[in-house]
């Protein structure tokens, strides 16, 4: 990433350039990112590729003022960093998180490396339930919670891999696996090929529908298909919801309260009408 870029994406954050690769200003990035980028497949819908080389990446969410998926979202993430000086391994997971069944390695995340500092989980891509802080990957403590904002989340050793889990409302033993996931690093290639299923393959979750989340100071805003849920706090916090009447709410929605804006009569397939 070079120095006007990055310059763009830390304005388009909403954080000034760190002097040094901290964990602190690790922890400030990766906030202002999911806080100021959302989550959305709106392109797969509107039948348009996604390409996911830096420049593209760079073009639509931080200079098109877009949101993405993990490809995306992690691609420009992982760029950033390496221009401030860390050190960043690029990983793939595999999703449980409303999977019925195996799954492929279609989710990107990230090891950092930081001077000084244990290794840590970085994650700006996983939608409503994305991690909004580092998580220390090593010394690997089996089950340590890791309290952030709006929720908490451990990892568990599984195999050869490790299972980054979500905190439930119910309690310490209500958890929900995220995704299972092994330390070994990926190229861009393994990328492209995961992209390619997760943006064209009939069953593909996003193909067969509609979802955009973004953080927030409050809580979680979260769009699927005709719906919209508000989440105040945390796991146990109020959710409202609301049923989009027609596409003209749904891009009121989506311009308010997540800062994407489309042009009157935009539709989505999946979206209401």
């Amino acid at each position: 990433m070079d120095a006007d870029d990055l310059a763009a994406y830390l304005a388009r954050i909403g954080v000034p350039r760190p002097p040094a690769p901290e964990l602190s200003a690790l922890a400030a990035i990766q906030w202002g990112h999911v806080t100021s980028i959302p989550f959305e497949n709106l392109d797969i819908l509107l039948g348009r590729g996604i390409a996911i080389d830096l420049a593209s990446v760079v073009a639509k969410l931080v200079r098109g003022g877009r949101g993405g998926y993990c490809f995306e979202h992690n691609t420009l993430l992982a760029a950033a960093l390496e221009a401030l000086g860390y050190g960043v391994t690029r990983l793939a997971a595999r999703v449980r998180w409303l999977a019925t069944g195996p799954t492929p390695r279609t989710h990107m995340l990230l090891a950092v490396d930081v001077p000084g500092e244990p290794r840590q989980l970085v994650d700006a891509g996983f939608g409503g339930t994305c991690p909004t802080a580092p998580i220390p990957l090593a010394p690997f403590v089996d089950g340590g919670e890791v309290a952030m904002h709006h929720d908490r989340y451990r990892l568990r050793a599984e195999g050869e891999g490790l299972v980054l889990q979500l905190a439930g409302k119910d309690g310490d033993g209500d958890w929900a696996d995220l995704y299972w996931f092994t330390l070994e690093p990926h190229d861009a290639i393994d990328y492209e090929v995961a992209n390619h299923y997760t943006s064209t393959h009939p069953r593909s979750r996003f193909v067969l529908g509609l979802v955009c989340a973004r953080t927030t100071a409050q809580g979680r805003v979260t769009v699927r298909d005709r719906e919209v849920s508000r989440r105040r706090g945390g796991p146990g916090g109020a959710v409202e919801r609301e049923v989009i009447g027609d596409g003209e709410r749904l891009l009121e929605v989506l311009a308010r309260e997540l800062g994407l804006v489309f042009p009157s009569g935009t539709r989505f397939r999946h979206g209401p009408a």
